[in-house]
């Protein structure tokens, strides 16, 4: 059973880091994309960030130069380092993966996903994230 579990979320000022971690339980897809993604009260879900099995990354323009999206391939694990924060509401930060079928270059597609759920079938719980001033 394939499980996600996100972690690292908190209160940060504006201008510090912080590193998110999702950890994928029971995934097993050598094939793979995975994706950060966020969402503020009374708004959207958007795409923050991609990486995929050929460890290529694609990143918002909003984050670019900020964020760093890695995977520890020993341990499963999805990163997300967020340096430089800007000041930014609670919002949920959440890792997802696609299944065994996905389209080609879907990484490409994170930042502008109005619908990740169509391709990405597994999501974690999320966790908190609020930058202040």
């Amino acid at each position: 059973q394939v499980q996600l579990v996100e972690s690292g979320g908190g209160s940060v000022q504006a201008g510090g880091s912080l590193t998110l971690s999702c950890v994928l339980s029971g995934y097993t897809h050598t094939s793979y994309c995975l994706g950060w993604f966020r969402q503020a009260p009374g708004k959207e879900r958007e795409g923050v960030a991609g990486f995929d099995s050929d460890h290529s990354t694609r990143y918002a323009d909003f984050v670019k130069g900020r964020f760093t999206v890695s995977k520890d391939k020993a341990q499963n694990i999805l990163y997300l380092q967020m340096n430089n924060r800007s000041p930014e509401a609670a919002s949920v930060y959440s890792c997802a993966a696609t299944g065994g079928v996905f389209p080609a270059k879907l990484i490409e597609d994170i930042p502008s996903m109005k619908d990740p759920r169509r391709h990405f079938p597994y999501w974690g719980q999320g966790t908190q994230v609020t930058v202040s001033s």
